[in-house]
């Protein structure tokens, strides 16, 4: 249930965001907009409002009559807005028998049209630069200042990369690196898809590595489980009723130091642990409120002792203040970063460098995504919402028909050429992408679900 309300929540607030864009930019260019829609498909509820134009004075000849009905419709999955005298998603064509109206999409200048059909899009990406730089200017960034590599499980990233438990980076690419950030960026943001030279310090000795690019695309993709941060250790963050820990000295922010006589730096080296020693008693070093705690615990029958473990970094960190300007400037540099990762990841699928669900998640992802982002605080779930409104943006910009970027992309014709497209030929390309789109997301749909 928790992931159906925030994967709703999620897409309605994209959804009216983008849409919020187009009917804006529409009201300023004196086009009558009929529908503003959050969701697809039955009407559900909504209200009619007659048609008005309070951001200025329209001349006398213009029609006024109508009314914008505002809906929510029974699909949550998108929306759209109706303009007049546009071939859109409702594939109403009522008006080609008519003389274009002065209030219609048709009748407008080319850049007016363009204004309208790229608003949605400018309004995604307003979002994204106001939560990230909202983020930046509020909260200020932590700097973890530690290059140190944690416990390495085989068969991870990690490990294929060739990275040891406690190696220390040193360089990537034969850029200095002096704090987690900087090691997460050159390696997963930077030039993603090709190979990388990375100098680690390995028994005091130094060691150089090389990354295939293709394993670094395919890491970007599930980074939080490609390097192991050093300096962490396990942290509980919640206890399970009727579970081996609830009746044990276990508490919620426990952080574990040792297990079976075993330094921790990650949650996943002590689940290896645990659920290796079912039905064993285990010895527990325990730090709670810089006090050290001696306890013991005996796993289930299946390797659980019923907590949720995270990482806790324990090192040194940095607390860095931004002024407005700074935090938009690095809000604008975030976009940047992100949206070059975006077409490395797309281009890494054509290219068969990654797969297709590594880089592309519909419903089911979503929902997952929020619901965890929204469980680690508000600050997690508005950056999850920010990225999402920037791959919204990204992909709604591609020159595909039913996407703004098809729309744009006959717009821009018809103001080459001085003349409208055939409405035949336009509900041709609608329903030709309205059905290769629906394909798509079913495709996605289903490698969702194959990934539960």
């Amino acid at each position: 249930m928790d992931y159906i309300l925030y994967f709703i929540l999620t897409i309605s607030i994209l959804v009216f965001i983008h849409e919020l864009g187009h009917f804006l930019a529409a009201k300023l260019s004196k086009m009558r907009t009929e529908v503003f829609a959050i969701g697809f498909g039955k009407r559900l509820f909504g209200w009619n409002k007659p048609n008005g134009f309070s951001l200025g004075d329209l001349p006398k000849e213009l029609d006024l009559e109508g009314c914008t009905d505002y809906r929510i419709s029974l699909l949550p999955l998108g929306g759209y807005v109706k303009i007049s005298g546009m071939v859109d998603e409702s594939f109403d064509t009522k008006f080609a028998s008519e003389e274009p109206k002065p209030y219609e999409f048709r009748a407008r200048p080319t850049l007016q049209k363009l204004f309208v059909i790229t608003a949605g899009v400018m309004m995604n990406l307003t979002l994204t630069l106001l939560i990230f730089a909202g983020i930046n200017f509020f909260q200020g960034k932590q700097v973890l200042k530690t290059t140190t590599i944690g416990y390495v499980n085989e068969n991870t990233f990690a490990s294929q990369a060739g990275f040891q438990t406690n190696d220390k980076v040193i360089s990537v690419n034969d850029k200095r690196i002096d704090d987690w950030e900087e090691l997460y960026n050159e390696l997963l943001l930077t030039k993603l898809g090709i190979d990388k030279k990375v100098v680690v310090e390995r028994n005091n000795e130094k060691v150089e590595l090389t990354i295939n690019g293709s394993l670094l695309s395919e890491a970007s993709h599930q980074s939080s489980t490609f390097l192991p941060l050093g300096n962490s250790r396990p942290m509980i963050t919640e206890i399970l009723k009727d579970s081996p820990a609830s009746k044990s000295d276990i508490k919620p922010n426990d952080i574990f130091l040792e297990l079976n006589n075993n330094k921790l730096s990650t949650s996943s080296q002590a689940i290896e642990i645990i659920s290796t020693n079912k039905n064993k008693e285990l010895t527990i070093v325990i730090l709670r409120n810089n006090d050290t705690v001696r306890t013991s615990i005996i796993p289930s029958v299946e390797g659980k002792i019923g907590v949720k473990i995270g990482d806790a970094y324990t090192g040194k960190i940095d607390f860095k203040k931004f002024g407005l300007i700074e935090s938009f400037v690095l809000g604008t540099k975030d976009i940047f970063q992100y949206t070059v990762l975006t077409f490395s990841s797309i281009k890494g699928v054509f290219k068969g460098d990654i797969e297709f669900s590594n880089a592309f998640g519909g419903p089911v992802k979503i929902a997952q995504f929020a619901a965890k982002s929204a469980d680690l605080g508000i600050v997690p779930f508005l950056r999850f919402i920010a990225l999402l409104s920037l791959t919204l943006a990204i992909l709604n910009i591609m020159p595909f028909p039913v996407l703004d970027g098809g729309h744009f992309v006959i717009i821009l014709i018809e103001g080459l050429i001085k003349k409208e497209l055939p409405i035949k030929f336009k509900i041709a390309i609608q329903n030709a992408g309205f059905v290769l789109l629906l394909i798509l997301m079913a495709f996605i749909l289903y490698n969702d679900i194959l990934s539960l």
